[in-house]
């Protein structure tokens, strides 16, 4: 890990950048594959399967009723808890909207509405992701999506990743399609013989992905948000724990070679432990090679004070925040921009990926500044509704008509107008 001490603001931008690829050769890559599936369909699919995945495959559906798939009991047990846990977070989120009447005869009420078809897409390269297919399937499920289909990639043996498989029919889920990365959100937004044209794209990913995601949003399909490559920010001062910052870096260190961390701190002495704490865990990390290349893209930040470190953040907007400080609580209140925030020692950030109940699907690369995680309202459109009485029309009317008359828009204009004549 990089080691900064004391920067600059002038500074800020250059270390608040994540690591990336050539952009051009990304976007080119990408666009060629997302082509390719769009005029051949699950042929396609299948050759990237070989060619990408390392994984031949007669077919991309997975006939899930005619499948058992079996799991350790003590497993099935936790993602049981997982599952209640999120349910019982997402669920709460459900609000019941009043009409609101904004002058007399004027009524105007909102509505949510599920959004019909959905796609997730559960990575599932070195590490496939069930915690993911909880995160998504359950508040999909709860805000009522007629359609929703998950997309994954091939496994070696066997095709499908039992753990998934076996949480899919857990969760009542029975559209399944073998086929990951870039390909699979193109299968997502521009459908196929097997995999259906969906109306919203969620789940993170690499950069493929994440590209991939972009440019299906330009074709028309919604997305959840860029959700890239993980990454974690911790502030700690003297009262945080070594060992378990190190722990919290390297969590997200074994997530992938472009992930990133950053360890920020007024105290150079925690810095220093946590720094060799990390060292020492590392050698014990069954994804060590992996953790070893992110923490190439990783530093340590050395701050004057919280309150800067704080600063720091906002600037940075990391996908996980950790305050691990005796005023955890004082300076969660300066937070503006992150996804996912942790307080206190004890708050590892694996709580939130898995079973605390909050969500895991999370704005990465800064995008923090302008999108939130993955909840309730993502699975919903929200339609607003208004109705007008005589009384409305002739209360608000001569308001509207003159509001159009000064924008040119006689046309709008004459639509109040035609109903004063009937009133009159």
């Amino acid at each position: 890990m990089e080691n900064i001490k004391y920067p600059d603001p002038s500074q800020w931008n250059d270390l608040c950048q994540r690591p990336t690829e050539d952009s051009t050769k990304l976007e080119a890559d990408v666009s060629q594959i997302m082509s390719e599936v769009m005029k051949n369909g699950d042929e396609a699919l299948v050759q990237f399967n070989q060619e990408l995945d390392g994984v031949r495959t007669e077919s991309i559906k997975i006939d899930l009723q005619n499948k058992e798939f079996n799991i350790d009991p003590e497993l099935a047990e936790s993602i049981k808890i997982a599952e209640f846990n999120i349910s019982k977070f997402h669920a709460a989120q459900k609000i019941e909207e009043e009409k609101i009447e904004t002058s007399p005869g004027v009524n105007c009420w909102r509505k949510s509405v599920p959004i019909e078809k959905v796609g997730l897409y559960i990575p599932g390269g070195s590490a496939p992701l069930f915690s993911t297919l909880l995160m998504l399937a359950i508040p999909a499920k709860l805000a009522g999506c007629k359609e929703i289909i998950v997309c994954t990639p091939p496994q070696k043996e066997p095709e499908l990743n039992a753990i998934i498989g076996w949480t899919c029919k857990y969760l009542g889920i029975n559209r399944v399609f073998l086929t990951g990365g870039a390909q699979a959100i193109a299968a997502m937004t521009y459908g196929s013989e097997s995999v259906p044209k969906v109306d919203k794209i969620f789940g993170p990913g690499n950069q493929f992905v994440t590209e991939a995601k972009q440019q299906a949003q330009k074709a028309g399909t919604a997305i959840d948000m860029p959700a890239g490559p993980s990454e974690v920010l911790i502030i700690a001062d003297d009262s945080a724990d070594p060992e378990f910052v190190a722990a919290d870096l390297l969590s997200q260190a074994e997530h992938g070679r472009d992930s990133q961390v950053v360890l920020i701190s007024d105290s150079e002495e925690m810095i220093r432990k946590a720094t060799a704490e990390t060292e020492k865990q590392l050698e014990t990390l069954p994804r060590k090679g992996i953790a070893v290349d992110a923490l190439k893209n990783s530093r340590t930040i050395l701050v004057d004070t919280l309150d800067e470190a704080m600063e720091f953040s906002n600037a940075y907007a990391p996908e996980h925040l950790i305050i691990a400080t005796t005023n955890s609580n004082e300076l969660a209140e300066k937070v503006i921009n992150a996804g996912s925030v942790f307080l206190g020692n004890w708050s590892c950030e694996s709580a939130g990926d898995y079973a605390s109940g909050t969500n895991h699907t999370l704005p990465t690369n800064g995008y923090a500044k302008s999108y939130s995680g993955v909840s309730l309202d993502s699975f919903m459109k929200k339609i607003t509704f208004q109705k007008l009485t005589k009384t409305g029309i002739d209360n608000l009317g001569s308001a509207i008509e003159k509001m159009a008359e000064a924008e040119g828009l006689e046309g709008h204009k004459n639509a109040v107008s035609v109903r004063f004549k009937k009133i009159k």
